[in-house]
């Protein structure tokens, strides 16, 4: 799962770094199309894997809760759980587990909230989330809490800015650094307020719901 992770984090940020150098015509499109080239790798890398159904399971579930969390705090558009959730996933099961978690709980989610051209960056954006989150679990990141809070804190910042660049490559003609600026700022608050809330639900959420989801790992041999 390394190696799809390694190019998305490389392709995309390259193809939308030259489509606001040269400002194509049809930059929306564009950018849509590589986002979908990003997500790409990592579900044909998750479809290789030889996962009985079993194992498939808790992904389900838990993209069903972070998109029940989203559902729930419809009406404080920043201040949700989905991002809470898809890190705690992904410290029990992953990467490949959290990435699918949050791509799944943006698609899912996006059947109430609206489908459209930025389902897809939240898919990306979600699910990046969780596969770092993944990754940094397997590498003894988070041996102590406050550093999962961090992350948390930092892994909204993350998001949003994906999604404030989808903002920016749609709707900003032309692209300019002052246009830019006033984007990522005014999408700053948002993220703020997103990154309280991550915080503010892993505090009560991240050690019984990690023992938890180990505890249905063990007792039914499910992959990590």
């Amino acid at each position: 799962m390394y190696l799809p992770a390694i190019f998305s984090l490389i392709f995309l940020p390259l193809v939308l770094l030259l489509l606001a150098y040269y400002q194509p015509e049809q930059t929306a499109l564009l950018s849509f199309v590589a986002v979908i080239l990003a997500l790409l790798p990592f579900f044909i890398s998750f479809e290789r894997r030889s996962w009985q159904v079993r194992n498939l399971l808790p992904i389900v579930v838990m993209a069903a809760l972070a998109t029940a969390g989203r559902l729930l705090f419809a009406a404080a558009p920043s201040f949700k759980p989905v991002l809470s959730i898809i890190i705690v996933t992904a410290i029990s099961f992953g990467p490949a587990s959290g990435f699918m978690t949050g791509a799944l709980t943006a698609l899912a989610s996006n059947l109430f909230f609206g489908q459209g051209p930025w389902t897809p960056w939240q898919m990306y954006g979600f699910g990046l989330v969780g596969y770092l989150a993944g990754l940094l679990q397997q590498r003894a990141a988070f041996k102590r809490p406050l550093f999962v809070y961090v992350y948390g804190f930092l892994s909204a910042f993350l998001y949003g800015i994906i999604l404030d660049t989808w903002h920016l490559i749609s709707f900003l003609r032309p692209v300019t650094w002052q246009g830019a600026l006033l984007i990522y700022g005014q999408g700053a608050i948002f993220n703020l307020l997103l990154a309280i809330a991550t915080v503010v639900f892993l505090i009560p959420i991240r050690a019984p719901w990690t023992r938890q989801l180990d505890r249905i790992k063990e007792k039914f041999g499910l992959m990590a």
